[in-house]
């Protein structure tokens, strides 16, 4: 029977009737060892507002036995028990078992390639502690949850409330865990196996680390950071929101075959993904300092404040992204965290906001299916963008107060939207239902331009705008080596690489706030517009909304983007040219000449890398055939003059790996990786998809890399390969078995769908819409990555894409959301590479 979805009035009515008084939870994890059976007996006490009532408890495992005030009970099916005839007072318990726990949702084993050793972890946002053990899974419904679990005598077992019992059994341990404070189910975890762990003190915490042994380096090299950064976020969100961290233990899990970050209280999971294993990028690692802050954030934002329903899911996701960028400008030394931000996932939002899939930020969510579906652009970047315009609007001191004064009133239960608007208007003294409507109760992107009339400026939007407030830069050229003038101090460059251009860069004047309340707003303060050469609009990034140049001065700005002197500055001019690209306003050539004069100047280690990223992009995946080269060459020119920086040689020579075309690329590839295993890798994924035979030497190179999981290195090199055998073989294990890791589906997909390629990869967009019925298997992360990542972004044309967007219509709404979505991003590929579509919307 099909696993029914728990609805918004299903919520409701139980939250209305029932108070959870706490669950006692064992968990026997021994039959892991050889098997693959989880087996769990849940006992949950809990009153009745209305006695002789009846509702239903979820459990979406095997029920073996259950009984109600000692009466037996059956499972109604479709992953419920009926709960008839309830008593005041109640005490369910529940035994069950899992035995998925390779492609199953809510828990997941893993056997260690390099050792034969087995992990497991849990994972249960937004509805999947029901897989494993009995339980209300609706997020209000908060209680105390008391483990125990009896695992092999070699485990360690973490949850999430610190320092266990341990009792030494016959042929296992016992681990009994003291009670968590009041948590929602989603909230809660477990995660055991032969972990390497290290510990630390820090400020009064007892601060840990673990990973599976094999990688007991790496965690090593790491641990420092790890624990230098989770120092100062818990200081910082312990400031702002005038609420330590409450519970002295504080744990972080890294494991295999996990996607992303999972914000369990005080004992955050991790993908072992993130144990980079080569040394870092300065992306990479402003990205763990990201993530880390992230899922901080969230003991506050989800953990002691939770929403009441799946609508306010913006309420943990948004702040939790928002949060997470600052506290690392503030706190950490990852200063040019919104620079990066606006780099990457804010044009990711931006796209999506102006696609079919685009919706409010705060909507109806009728079930937790839906729910699932808004894990997206629009919750993540765009949400931590309004946020940050939100701080913007009423003051940062304003913004603190307000969140202080939410955390105080609503610790350890549940809040809604309204809540926090009231705390914050309260703050502020400003009335903040207007903004509301606006931001979060509307989709959809402001787009705003100047117009000028001899000495007078005016900000106008295409439509009726939202209310915010934003910053108009004005810029002079000026020559050598001079910084900026701006007054903001943020992500400042002060070592002259301002531009590539006959050495002539932007230097800022003035800095305008403007409060837009109405379509035509004056830009007052500005110098007298003779001496200026460019106007920027949203200078500074303080507002979520796209910008255009006005059609008189649009090649200037295109090449002024590169001799703007700031990364901020820069990315905003970059997020114009990459919206009027995917809008169809800019061919692939001017926005791919524009974005690499940018990354020859820009100056941010943080920003490097995605710029890096986006020009070759667009070389790849948005140039018309007979342009491709032509940009991939720019691109790989770039990389090679890059690469005689020491600083950024790592990061420029894995973009050559990835544009290099020319013998003489590849050999200085070559000569340049010497013994980095990891470049060895990129340069075999790019000579086997130009048609080299590296067959003999990836199989080499796969005996000699010490990392557990290189077989999906050397799979991603036969994933390039132009041979139909190695693709059929990749296709299997990739989309069929579902044999590669989740976090490295997008790696492997890449290699697999590459131009120039097409009759190879014919047969396999067949295969994809075949597979769309079947692709949330595993639950909303495994939907997500499967839906989006093998979307192919070649071999197709626009009626392959309507027939996918129509094939969506039967999926469950997490698939087809991110389907449509990926969809429309190709649809518009499509359209700049030429091929006759339907107007791209902007």
């Amino acid at each position: 029977m099909e696993i029914r979805s728990l609805t918004r009035a299903e919520a409701e009515r139980r939250g209305a009737l029932l108070k959870v008084e706490r669950y006692d939870v064992d968990v026997d994890l021994t039959g892991l060892v050889d098997g693959t059976e989880v087996r769990c007996v849940s006992t949950v006490t809990f009153s009745c507002r209305e006695p002789g009532a009846e509702t239903f408890v979820d459990c979406a495992a095997e029920v073996r036995g259950a009984t109600l005030n000692g009466r037996s009970l059956t499972p109604a099916g479709g992953g419920r028990i009926s709960l008839p005839a309830l008593s005041g007072h109640n005490i369910l318990r529940v035994e069950s078992v899992q035995a998925d726990t390779a492609t199953g949702q809510g828990v997941h084993k893993v056997i260690d390639p390099a050792d034969g050793e087995v992990y497991v972890w849990m994972s249960f946002e937004p509805d999947e502690a029901r897989f494993v053990w009995a339980c209300f899974d609706q997020p209000d419904l908060k209680a105390p949850h008391a483990f125990t679990v009896t695992a092999p005598p070699a485990w360690t077992v973490t949850s999430n409330s610190g320092d266990p019992r341990i009792e030494e059994l016959e042929s296992a341990r016992r681990w009994t865990f003291p009670d968590t404070p009041p948590l929602s189910t989603y909230n809660t975890v477990i995660n055991a196996g032969p972990f390497h762990e290290i510990r630390r003190e820090a400020d009064g915490h007892d601060l840990g680390v673990y990973a599976r042994r094999s990688l007991a380096p790496i965690l090593e090299r790491d641990a420092d950071e790890l624990f230098t950064l989770t120092r100062q976020g818990l200081a910082f969100f312990g400031e702002v929101f005038a609420m330590p961290f409450p519970q002295r233990k504080y744990d972080q899990v890294f494991v295999p075959e996990f996607g992303g970050a999972m914000e369990n209280y005080g004992c955050v999971t991790w993908s072992d993904a993130f144990l980079r294993r080569v040394t870092p990028t300065p992306a990479e690692s402003e990205l763990l300092a990201k993530v880390l802050l992230h899922e901080m954030a969230h003991m506050w934002f989800g953990n002691i404040v939770t929403m009441r329903w799946w609508d306010d899911l913006w309420l943990n996701e948004a702040f939790a992204e928002f949060a997470c960028h600052w506290a690392a400008e503030h706190a950490t030394r990852y200063t040019d965290a919104w620079a990066s931000h606006l780099a990457g996932g804010k044009l990711r939002a931006y796209l999506s906001d102006q696609g079919p899939v685009s919706h409010p930020i705060h909507q109806p969510i009728h079930d937790v299916a839906q729910a699932a579906s808004i894990f997206d652009n629009i919750t993540y970047p765009k949400g931590a963008s309004v946020l940050q315009q939100l701080m913007t609007y009423v003051g940062e001191v304003r913004f603190r107060v307000g969140m202080t004064a939410y955390f105080a009133r609503h610790a350890w239960g549940s809040a809604t939207l309204q809540d926090l608007i009231d705390a914050l208007s309260e703050a502020s003294g400003r009335d903040l239902d207007t903004w509301r409507t606006a931001w979060l109760a509307t989709a959809g992107t402001d787009r705003f331009s100047l117009e000028r009339d001899d000495d007078t400026v005016t900000l106008v939007a295409a439509d009726t705008p939202r209310p915010q407030v934003l910053a108009v830069g004005a810029y002079s050229r000026t020559c050598g080596n001079g910084g900026t003038s701006g007054t903001s101090g943020r992500n400042d460059d002060t070592d002259g690489r301002h531009s590539d251009t006959d050495g002539e860069v932007l230097e800022r004047r003035a800095l305008v706030r403007v409060e837009v309340t109405q379509t035509r707003t004056p830009v007052t303060g500005l110098p007298n517009e003779a001496d200026l050469d460019v106007l920027l609009i949203n200078d500074e990034d303080l507002t979520f909304a796209t910008t255009r140049p006005d059609p008189a001065t649009r090649d200037a700005f295109f090449r002024a983007a590169a001799q703007l002197p700031t990364a901020i500055s820069r990315g905003v001019a970059t997020a114009t040219v990459w919206d009027m690209l995917t809008t169809g306003e800019a061919t692939a050539a001017e926005a791919g000449r524009c974005i690499t004069a940018v990354l020859m100047a820009e100056t941010s280690d943080a920003v490097i890398e995605p710029c890096l990223t986006l020009a070759a992009n667009i070389a790849e995946l948005w140039a018309p055939e007979g342009e491709r080269a032509g940009l991939t060459e720019a691109v790989a020119e770039a990389c090679l003059r890059l690469a005689m920086d020491p600083g950024r040689r790592q990061v420029a020579l894995r973009g050559l790996a990835r544009t290099a075309t020319t013998p003489d690329d590849l050999a200085r590839l070559r000569e340049q990786a010497g013994d980095d295993v990891d470049l060895l890798w990129r340069t075999l994924v790019r000579e086997a998809e130009l048609g080299g035979d590296v067959s003999s030497e990836s199989a080499l190179l796969l005996e000699r890399d010490p990392d557990p999981d290189a077989w999906v290195r050397a799979l991603t090199v036969r994933a390039a390969l132009p041979d139909p055998a190695a693709k059929a073989e990749v296709w299997q294990k990739l989309a069929v078995d579902r044999a590669v890791p989740v976090n490295s589906v997008g790696q492997v997909a890449a290699a697999f769908w590459r131009p120039d390629q097409d009759a190879l990869l014919l047969p396999y967009t067949q295969h994809y819409l075949d597979s769309i019925p079947h692709l949330h298997r595993g639950g909303m992360i495994p939907a997500m990555v499967f839906a989006g990542q093998l979307f192919p972004p070649h071999a197709i044309d626009p009626a392959y894409i309507e027939e996918a967007q129509k094939a969506s219509h039967e999926a469950v709404p997490v698939v087809r959301n991110t389907l449509l979505e990926r969809s429309d991003t190709v649809r518009r590929m499509l359209h700049s590479r030429g091929t006759p579509t339907d107007p791209v919307s902007g």
